[in-house]
């Protein structure tokens, strides 16, 4: 018998595992890694071979995920034993790329054991953990294609590495301190710290509050105590980063309960291998400095996902700032010349090994909603697992994303993979970091696109990017849409569904900016069922950057004096963009649900201008009292398309400011009332389209708040309710979209 194995299974013990199991059952035969997964030959009495065939799905390694066996009866050939082959190339190859994984235990206890040959070792892995994505250059996955390249193993890793007994059997990152990489402790200039134990060293420097550039496992982060507002404020002012909350690293899960309130879904979370930063309740006597998390209600919290982090936050015993080593806005540095010339005026020192890295890939962020994890970015530890398309497609695809929290999107038959975070693409690094990641997955995947799909908007650098691909086919998506397809194609759905996409901005098919829809449709095309009221974005970035101005324009179209909040703002400032209202002279028509918890938010003095986009809306979401939520009125237009005019929402925020209403309760009947509207718009959309299946995404349903009270809305209603789980709500989710939405046109005709 031949089977096929299909699935993400290179890289992960799995030939090893057929190896065992092979030796169980008294089967010979043998087992190989190819370009599309893993091959099996089993000779052995036809029972026992089924009941292998069986196993080999049903007792997978913990990190693989078998997506099927395919057998298929050969003739037997009578040959003696079990055997590993090596691995084999030729065809197109389909096989997935292993994320990278977080240390497992086995590892760990090597590593706190002092008569372990690698004890203390930075580098240590073996099969079931350990870099994967992050080193590797090419498949099949072996140690030739991956930045271990270099690494010449000494006889007992070797020893290790041949053995199929050995949990290091095929470990291709397997190193020790005799031939693997090591760590140096370096000053800004590049010089060497003299010293024993650079990882005790560093883990001193950053208690005595010293600013680390630490490189990783896709790239560097900058390090400080979290305890020290001195040194917080200085990383924070060097970074030029003016209030977006930092990440935090602890050693365990104590340490974590010592900063953060932790449920049992967001412990698991914190715990899996995944290892993504938690956004979690923070406590109120948090031992973190102010600077950490100015204004935010929740911590970001990570457990350490490698040796080398493990070491620092053990040797430390206290909280550890662990941020994207970057300037803002930059892309994260990875390569050590790069990181040394833009971080050198923000690092005292640099914790820097020569083991190079592949692939630069953030922290992933997430977060508990409604019992479930919501991804706010989608990075290291789940890129690049593939998803599966519900259309396949008979071309190579590529989508570029969007603007903000970019992600991009290659695809071939029925296998979509999406991206690492790239960032907001408004500078050149990022642009160039957008297109090295393709091209690394072009060659990853050996996907050359002949289609690529595109946001509407033409001034978008992702947009450029791919008009500037030649011999392809360009398909345009709008942005909303994308949202709508690339949730319900997670789910294996295609539609029709009704969907509340909820954003800041993005350009509508009428040419004005859209961002509080309502859609109904599927894969292939949609229609515009509902939308928030229109309002001038006067400003265009501005108004994004001053949230101010869209409660002046919201006013100023209302004819509502100046409120308190904004006595901080200049009259000629308040009358110039209120001109730009009433003339429409440097303004364009929104529906944006974003810019309206904006202009909300600055009308109850929470935010007047912004350091991160999103922010007002954040620390307005954070104020809320939902014991205090009696729903602010909104007026619903039936006719179709229907209309949610928040005006009467509006004029009750200026009365119950007026009256001396807390914030807190007015940010609770706020995010009620939109979010029973939003309900009553989807009902009779879903009414009229004769539906049943409702999504909400978008980045305004990161909003933890307003998506419970939606989806809670919505499923009493009797509709089913979908969000985003693999993929985030926001931006980083378009991709994914746009290459769903070209597969299901190219499928329609």
């Amino acid at each position: 018998m031949r089977a096929r194995v299909d699935g993400t299974v290179q890289g992960v013990g799995y030939r090893p595992f057929v190896y065992r199991l092979a030796q169980e059952f008294g089967i010979a035969g043998w087992v190989l890694n190819d370009e599309r997964g893993v091959l099996v030959e089993a000779e052995g009495p036809a029972d026992v071979v089924e009941a292998f065939l069986d196993r080999l799905r049903a007792d997978a390694p913990p990190l693989a995920d078998v997506r099927g066996v395919e057998a298929e009866d050969i003739d037997a050939l009578g040959d003696p034993g079990f055997q590993i082959v090596a691995s084999q190339r030729g065809g197109a190859a389909t096989a997935p790329v292993t994320v990278d994984s977080a240390t497992c235990e086995d590892c760990l206890a090597e590593l706190a054991d002092p008569a372990d040959r690698r004890h203390r070792y930075p580098f240590l892995n073996c099969t079931n953990c350990g870099p994967r994505f992050t080193i590797v250059t090419g498949i099949p996955y072996d140690r030739p294609a991956t930045t271990m390249a270099g690494f010449v193993m000494c006889d007992a890793c070797q020893a290790e590495y041949d053995d199929p007994l050995n949990r290091r059997f095929h470990a291709q990152p397997n190193a020790c301190p005799a031939c693997g990489p090591r760590v140096r402790l370096v000053e800004r200039d590049g010089l060497e710290v003299e010293t024993d134990d650079a990882m005790r060293a560093a883990a001193q420097d950053l208690l005595d509050g010293r600013i680390l550039a630490i490189k990783g496992l896709g790239g560097y982060h900058l390090a400080c105590r979290a305890d020290d507002e001195t040194v917080v404020a200085a990383l924070r002012a060097r970074k030029r980063r003016e209030d977006r909350p930092f990440a935090l690293l602890v050693a365990d899960v104590e340490a974590a309960r010592r900063l953060v309130t932790l449920s049992e879904p967001e412990q698991a979370l914190l715990t899996s291998r995944q290892r993504p930063i938690v956004l979690a309740r923070r406590l109120p006597d948090a031992p973190v400095a102010p600077s950490v998390a100015p204004r935010a209600p929740d911590l970001g919290v990570m457990l350490p996902y490698t040796p080398l982090h493990q070491l620092l936050a053990t040797d430390a015993g206290v909280a550890l700032v662990m941020t994207s080593g970057n300037v803002s806005d930059e892309p994260i540095a990875f390569d050590d010349g790069d990181a040394r010339e833009r971080l050198e005026q923000i690092a005292d020192r640099f914790l820097v090994h020569d083991r190079p890295i592949a692939t630069r890939t953030d922290d992933s962020v997430v977060r508990v909603v409604r019992e479930r994890p919501l991804l706010m970015r989608r990075s290291r530890g789940h890129t690049p697992a593939a998803l599966d398309l519900p259309v396949a497609s008979a071309r190579h695809l590529l989508g570029v994303g969007a603007e903000q929290k970019n992600a991009f999107c290659v695809a071939k038959g029925d296998r979509a993979w999406p991206s690492h975070h790239i960032g907001d693409i408004k500078n050149y690094e990022t642009l160039t970091s957008l297109r090295d990641g393709v091209t690394h997955f072009e060659a990853l995947f050996e996907v050359a696109p002949e289609v690529v799909a595109h946001d509407l908007h033409p001034d978008y650098l992702s947009t450029r990017y791919a008009l500037e691909r030649e011999g392809v086919e360009l398909v345009e998506v709008q942005h909303h849409h994308a949202h709508l397809a690339a949730t319900l194609a997670e789910h294996g759905e295609t539609g029709p569904a009704v969907g509340a996409i909820y954003d800041g901005t993005g350009l509508g098919s009428d040419g004005t900016i859209w961002g509080g829809e309502i859609l109904v449709g599927g894969l292939a095309d949609f229609e515009r069922a509902g939308r928030l009221a229109g309002v001038w974005l006067p400003g265009g970035e501005g108004a994004i950057r001053e949230p101010w101005r869209m409660a002046c324009s919201w006013l100023t179209q209302m004819r509502e004096p100046l409120p308190p909040a904004f006595e901080p703002i200049a009259q000629q400032r308040w009358n110039m963009v209120a001109r730009m209202v009433m003339t429409g002279v440097g303004a364009t028509s929104t529906s944006s649900a974003g810019r309206l918890f904006d202009a909300v938010a600055a009308m109850c003095g929470v935010r007047l201008e912004v350091s991160y986009e999103g922010q007002a809306a954040v620390e307005f979401e954070a104020l809320a009292d939902p014991g205090a939520a009696e729903p602010y009125e909104f007026q619903l237009q039936a006719i179709a398309p229907v209309v949610m005019n928040p005006q009467p929402a509006i004029r009750a925020v200026l009365a119950d400011l007026a009256a001396g209403v807390p914030v807190s309760t007015i940010s609770a009947r706020f995010h009620a009332g939109l979010a029973r509207v939003t309900v009553e718009a989807c009902v009779l959309a879903a009414e009229r389209a004769d539906v049943d299946l409702a999504v909400l995404s978008g980045g305004v349903f990161q909003n933890r708040l307003l998506l419970e009270l939606t989806a809670a809305g919505l499923e009493s209603a009797g509709l089913r309710v979908l969000v985003p789980e693999r993929l985030p709500p926001n931006d980083g989710q378009i991709a994914f979209g746009q290459v769903a939405v070209a597969a299901a046109r190219e499928a329609a005709g």
